[in-house]
């Protein structure tokens, strides 16, 4: 079993096609289906099921990918431990983000980690705190920027507080609030929220202020990023809650402080394996120690 060919069957797993695999890899479809038919024969068994029309995993192959990914995940964190150890750092860095990251500018972080270390290929992905939690668990990310429920601690990874805020109302040019400077959690209540998803960290930061206060809310309309957050609310669809330096730079909305407002804790996170070495130097370009 060779990791080339492990590096087949992924590419056929995750493109749907010999013919999609082979251009992914750069080699001509023959050869690439030729070392899959080969492998197939070591461990006895079809990973694919061919028709005219699909390509599928079969339930050894189901069984088969994922074990692949981490062999080639290995051999790839190998090799970036011994450029590391002659003083190059390379390989991969995998990001991951919440929409409404404040603590760190983090497109001025990653440019600089780009500048410093033009070896390392970075993926930035973007996702709820939860999500990518799991994924830093899961080693699908080595690190993530999140927000959080104050006194909420992170299972199964490594962390470290960035920074606490509080949240502020965002509310269109034309909304009755417009004309104030503050509000109450009272106030709010009666009007319809704009917020993400239920069961999200984002969700619960704002949601759980308002039922300390006994107060209860209705949040029709469910979103994934600020962004969109904000484009509702300027269409005057309802209202908003997203952390004060967020709020600062969104345009076309009215900002609302708020009496006892609902507060969030952004934590960086990363595996409780050791980091691969672009991890850690990503880490250390953040002041951040890892040895814990």
């Amino acid at each position: 079993m060779e990791l080339q060919q492990m590096r087949y069957v992924v590419a056929v797993a995750e493109t749907g096609g010999f013919t999609r695999a082979a251009e992914r890899c750069h080699v001509v479809q023959s050869a690439l289906s030729h070392q899959v038919a080969r492998l197939e024969k070591e461990l006895g068994t079809r990973l694919f099921d061919r028709t005219s029309r699909a390509v599928r995993l079969t339930a050894a192959g189901e069984a088969f990918v994922p074990v692949a990914r981490q062999a080639l995940d290995a051999a790839e964190r190998a090799r970036a431990e011994v450029r590391a150890a002659t003083g190059k750092v390379s390989g991969n860095l995998a990001v991951g983000a919440i929409s409404t990251v404040a603590a760190v500018d983090l497109a001025d972080a990653l440019r600089r980690y780009q500048t410093r270390y033009p070896d390392v290929r970075i993926c930035l992905v973007g996702g709820v705190s939860e999500e990518l939690i799991e994924r830093v668990r899961d080693s699908s990310l080595d690190v993530a920027f999140t927000g959080l429920d104050p006194g909420t601690v992170p299972k199964g990874v490594r962390y470290q507080e960035l920074a606490r805020g509080e949240l502020v109302a965002i509310v269109a040019p034309e909304h009755p609030l417009a004309g104030r400077k503050r509000t109450d959690l009272q106030r709010l209540a009666r009007e319809p929220f704009i917020d993400f998803p239920a069961g999200s960290a984002a969700r619960r930061q704002r949601q759980s202020a308002f039922e300390a206060a006994g107060l209860t809310t209705d949040a029709p309309f469910e979103v994934t990023t600020v962004e969109f957050l904000a484009r509702l609310v300027r269409a005057g669809l309802g209202v908003g809650m997203v952390p004060e330096a967020i709020a600062a730079e969104l345009p076309g909305v009215h900002i609302l402080k708020v009496k006892t407002p609902p507060t969030r804790v952004e934590m960086l996170v990363w595996g409780k394996l050791g980091p691969s070495p672009a991890a850690a130097a990503f880490l250390s370009q953040l002041g951040v120690g890892t040895a814990q």
